[in-house]
């Protein structure tokens, strides 16, 4: 336990941030939340302002343990070999834990479907090569030896895994095709989205076709030659058409994310034989598709 004595004029969380310099914000307020933090003897709420004089005792808690809890949940394995498995991912499943994320997640899944998976990623995401977006569905790979690992690892590195998505987009796209190399970085304004507006970044490369035109809306098949956050929901949307339902980029909302990664080629660690796995677009999208 560590005792402070209050400062007069300031709210108890911004007080604890002052003295807790080491702590986040997240975690202090949850300490808050808790109970952990007592105000002359009983718990106050984070903002508390205070006068000054005050017995502050603060209990801190230990983070949770930094590892991925096997749970008996589903998983659809669309291929799988010695070295590896693919797997169809549901929209709205996070891949691996994350800030206040601990449970119900693909990792999760993973660990208790199959007895080992490689652990180059760390006990917080064993096996996982490569990711995709919660919102986004569709084929992922995971390996289950440290050396099938780095396998996959350089053939993404080498650009040589085949990516293809399936996405429908606002508005009228005018070419057949086309391809979008602007570079991608953070924004500097909303820490949470990325942006192609800015002459810095990282190199990013995102290749579409017109599978099928409607009224107000296109339907695309995209192939990636670089994995960047959010890369194909920013080139599309930094030529004017938005990814259906994402709200992020400019699109209004929907009850999904029109993004599903349908396609994955790669080499297979364990036979040398090239591999080519495909998800099949959710029933949720293909209705989407026929209601237009």
């Amino acid at each position: 336990m560590q005792t402070f004595t209050g400062e007069p004029a300031k709210r108890l969380d911004h007080f604890l941030q002052e003295k807790l310099s080491d702590y986040s914000r997240s975690r202090i307020q949850s300490w808050i939340k808790e109970g952990r933090v007592q105000v002359d003897g009983s718990p106050a709420k984070s903002s508390l302002l205070l006068r000054g004089g005050e017995t502050i005792d603060v209990s801190p808690a230990g983070l949770p343990p930094l590892k991925a809890t096997p749970e008996d949940l589903p998983v659809e394995v669309l291929y799988e070999d010695a070295s590896l498995i693919v797997v169809n991912k549901p929209a709205g499943l996070a891949v691996h834990a994350g800030a206040g994320l601990h449970e119900g997640t693909l990792v999760n899944r993973l660990v208790h479907r199959f007895e080992a998976l490689s652990q180059l990623g760390g006990e917080m995401r064993p096996g996982i090569v490569h990711r995709l977006d919660k919102d986004t569905s569709g084929v992922i790979l995971v390996a289950r030896t440290d050396a099938a690992h780095r396998a996959l690892a350089a053939q993404f590195a080498g650009r040589t895994v085949e990516k293809i998505y399936l996405t429908l987009v606002h508005g009228k796209v005018g070419a057949d095709s086309g391809r979008i190399t602007k570079p991608i970085a953070r924004d500097p304004v909303r820490r949470i989205r990325m942006t192609a507006r800015l002459e810095s970044g990282r190199e990013a490369l995102t290749d579409y076709r017109v599978r099928k035109r409607f009224e107000k809306f296109t339907f695309l098949e995209v192939r990636i030659g670089t994995g960047r956050t959010h890369q194909i929901r920013v080139h599309l949307a930094s030529i004017g058409h938005p990814v259906a339902g994402d709200r992020v980029y400019g699109a209004p909302p929907a009850e999904r994310l029109f993004l599903h990664a349908w396609r994955i080629g790669f080499v297979s660690p364990a036979t040398g034989e090239k591999v080519t796995v495909e998800a099949p677009l959710p029933a949720a999208l293909e209705a989407w598709l026929a209601g237009l």
